[in-house]
């Protein structure tokens, strides 16, 4: 008997696995002085085992590749992001000319508030918290029994359907959510970069790279044109053309502007402190 049981729990646990992906509408600003919200859909992975937010650019690439055997690789500047189930320790994806992954603890502490509101047929409760140099209200159920949510915001005794801060910067909101019939495999568009596994690094060393890359933002297209060897090929920075050496400076300072003008992280107090020549 204990062999057939045993039969049947190696069979039905890899049936019962599967990704519940929930989509969010995220709503962000570059440039925090500006009107001008970007907007783009994000994805939350919640798997028995571990929870992942990202792109779902991401998906629609991951789902090209695999019909037409292709091998695009894709990055912006959202979030990707994963953890563990149940856990506040997040594992951070950033590419900086090479992938790196860098481990932050995020605990949030919540404040519930007695305010409620619908949203469809689900009733959804007010709370609010201070993470990240930012005020935030969420509104959550209870009806869905996972603590989760989009980004590092989870803790909450619910689902977050939608989140936001007090300046209008960023902006979550559940649009839809779905099963899938198995686990959704990330690994060729979440935790690599066409190929190349991430470097785990400090936090400290990642602002050491952005201000290295900052003082001389340039550095690795400079190279590219040291290396050339193609008399017909064009070089473009921020939609300029580089035709002499001597354009080098002032498109470094127009760079380093536009890296100031676009500092604006969901984690104001992370932000960095770039010095204006």
């Amino acid at each position: 008997m204990k062999t057939v049981l045993l039969f049947l729990m190696c069979i039905t646990l890899p049936l019962t696995a599967q990704t519940h992906r929930f989509i969010y509408e995220y709503h962000y600003k570059m440039d925090s002085t500006s009107v001008e919200l970007r907007k783009t859909s994000m994805v939350l992975d919640v798997n028995p085992e571990d929870v992942k937010f990202y792109n779902y650019d991401f998906v629609l690439t991951d789902s090209t590749n695999k019909t037409k055997g292709q091998n695009h690789v894709i990055w912006d500047d959202t979030p990707a992001i994963t953890r563990k189930r149940n856990s506040d320790v997040n594992v951070n994806y950033i590419v900086l000319q090479n992938m790196f992954a860098v481990e932050t603890q995020d605990k949030i502490n919540w404040n519930l508030q007695n305010e409620t509101k619908t949203s469809g047929n689900y009733s959804l409760q007010k709370a609010t918290t201070k993470f990240g140099g930012r005020n935030w209200t969420a509104w959550f159920t209870k009806e869905i029994s996972l603590n989760e949510g989009p980004y590092k915001f989870r803790g909450l005794p619910g689902m977050i359907f939608e989140i936001y801060d007090d300046k209008n910067n960023f902006k979550f909101s559940l649009v839809k959510s779905y099963k899938l019939n198995k686990i959704y495999d990330t690994f060729g568009i979440l935790e690599n970069f066409g190929g190349q596994k991430p470097v785990k690094i400090p936090e400290s060393k990642l602002k050491k790279m952005m201000l290295d890359h900052y003082n001389d933002p340039l550095h690795e297209f400079k190279e590219q044109i040291k290396n050339n060897t193609d008399p017909t090929a064009r070089f473009m920075v921020m939609g300029i053309e580089v035709k002499s050496p001597e354009q080098m400076k002032e498109l470094s300072e127009k760079v380093q502007d536009n890296i100031r003008k676009t500092n604006n992280p969901i984690e104001i107090d992370k932000a960095m402190k770039y010095p204006v020549k």
